[in-house]
């Protein structure tokens, strides 16, 4: 399961390294990059707005069944990606391949909380969260190498191979887990899956449209309220439904679960957020390659890998706060660190310090936050709190690209003007290598001003944290028809 878990990871760092081959192999024309972006925006909007309804499903068919059915529409569609002669071609490709990993994802979690008592699953979690840590670094060092040495289709190629041995592996290993007679939402599967939607591909175009118009009386933000909207419609209409939910509102009745749902939103806005600037800092303002720049997250990954199991079995015998808050804290403590040293004088390899920082705070989040999520969930509903775990993680993700695409633009409007310059002159300046010296020391700037922004959201999610219980509180009663 986690080497599924692992290549959905994987894949949704690996193609930002990619984008500039592919935009010269199959969009050459054009002078803008809105359309090779659809690469990654079909795999975000593919894999966000079913992970409610493929959590659910499978509570239904088994989590085994449809990981499995999910990791072979991923691998499958990996081979189309790599075989697309057209951006449209890879562009659909990539919508499918989304939606195979949004049927895997929840089913790692749940038959995780199915199989592992509660004392013991600290540790399968916390194995479950090292994959993190590990495909933060994997993702940008092999999407580097591999476009180097043998051409983007190879980031998708190399997804055959694993997969196949992922689903032999799952298919012997993996047991049959009982399944349980849910009926089907029809009316809940259509208002979440619109509402995710609008909500996310309103997030993605935002930066694209100046937060303005898209067509005619369509604007960014009607698209994102009318999806909220929809959204609040469906919590409605599931306390109200006469069949059984698609999401079963009880579940947010176990406090765990409501507090690790907000963190782990957060999470997703931090995690996603920081690495943008991280890397445009390091590629424009100090020069280095793709590949230069991943190895400097070794530490990172090594770090985080690591002590993340040990992390996870000590989690079975503590409060989750003693491990939440400390981890939450050295990762504000690491970005502080990047917006202090994000400058053009400071020698590259001081990075390694932060990064190992960065680890260590990642042992203690990822998989003490999911392990205390799922820790008192009703085993009948494992599928389905795993999907709305997922898809607040999504949502959170999609927010903070939003949100730092915004809040880098601005930085740069502020430091550019004050230099004498204008913000456009960092994309008129970009060249391979880096840019000319004093547009990098205002661009680096720029950069580490913007770090302050997932600074600022980590130090509220410590705050989040602090109102968990202790292990062994009273778990959410079984929900009833209603939620």
């Amino acid at each position: 399961m986690v080497i599924g878990f692992f290549m959905i990871l994987v894949d949704t760092t690996i193609v930002s390294v990619a984008n500039p081959a592919i935009k010269a192999a199959l969009d050459p024309s054009t002078p803008n990059l809105d359309n090779v972006i659809w690469v990654t925006s079909a795999y975000l909007l593919g894999y966000a707005v079913p992970l409610l309804i493929t959590g659910r499903m499978g509570d239904r068919f088994g989590p085994r069944s449809i990981y499995l059915i999910g990791l072979a529409v991923f691998t499958l569609s990996s081979l189309g990606c790599g075989l697309s002669t057209s951006l449209d071609a890879l562009i659909a490709m990539r919508a499918v391949q989304g939606l195979g990993a949004a049927m895997m994802t929840p089913q790692t979690m749940a038959v995780i909380t199915r199989t592992f008592p509660p004392d013991q699953r600290g540790a399968a979690m916390g194995l479950w969260g090292a994959t993190s840590g590990v495909a933060m670094l994997v993702g940008p060092l092999a999407g580097g190498l591999l476009v180097d040495g043998l051409g983007w289709e190879w980031i998708f190629f190399v997804n055959i191979p694993v997969g196949v041995i992922g689903f032999v592996l799952a298919w012997i290993l993996v047991p049959r887990l009982e399944t349980h007679p849910h009926r089907f939402d029809p009316l809940g599967v259509l208002l979440s899956a619109l509402g995710m939607f609008l909500i996310v591909f309103g997030l993605q175009e935002g930066e694209k449209y100046d937060w303005g118009p898209i067509l005619g009386p369509i604007s960014v933000w009607s698209l994102i309220v009318v999806g909220v909207l929809v959204l609040a419609v469906f919590v409605w209409q599931q306390a109200n439904t006469k069949s059984e939910p698609l999401l079963p509102l009880g579940l947010f009745r176990d406090r765990n679960f409501s507090v690790s749902n907000i963190a782990i939103a957060i999470v997703g806005l931090v995690v996603t957020s920081q690495g943008l600037p991280m890397m445009f800092y390091l590629q424009l303002g100090r020069g280095l390659t793709p590949t230069e720049s991943a190895l400097l997250m070794v530490p990172l990954a090594v770090s985080a890998g690591v002590l993340s199991p040990f992390a996870g079995r000590l989690l079975d015998r503590i409060d989750p706060r003693l491990m939440l808050v400390p981890g939450l804290l050295l990762v504000v403590v690491s970005l502080g660190w990047f917006a202090l040293l994000m400058n053009t004088d400071t020698p590259t390899w001081l990075f390694a310090f932060p990064f190992f920082v960065m680890g260590v705070g990642n042992a203690g989040m990822w998989g003490p936050l999911a392990t205390t999520a799922t820790r008192n969930l009703p085993m009948h509903h494992a599928g389905a709190g795993s999907g709305v775990y997922n898809t607040t993680r999504t949502v959170g993700s999609a927010v903070g690209s939003a949100a730092m695409a915004a809040f880098m633009q601005a930085r740069l409007e502020a430091n550019f003007a004050g230099s004498g310059g204008g913000a456009a002159d960092a994309a008129e300046l970009g060249v391979e290598g880096g840019l000319p010296p004093q547009a990098a020391e205002t661009f680096s700037a720029a950069m580490a001003q913007s770090m302050l922004l997932p600074a600022a959201a980590m130090l509220a999610c410590v705050v989040v944290v602090l109102f968990l219980r202790r292990p062994g509180a009273p778990a959410a009663r079984t929900p009833s028809r209603s939620g």
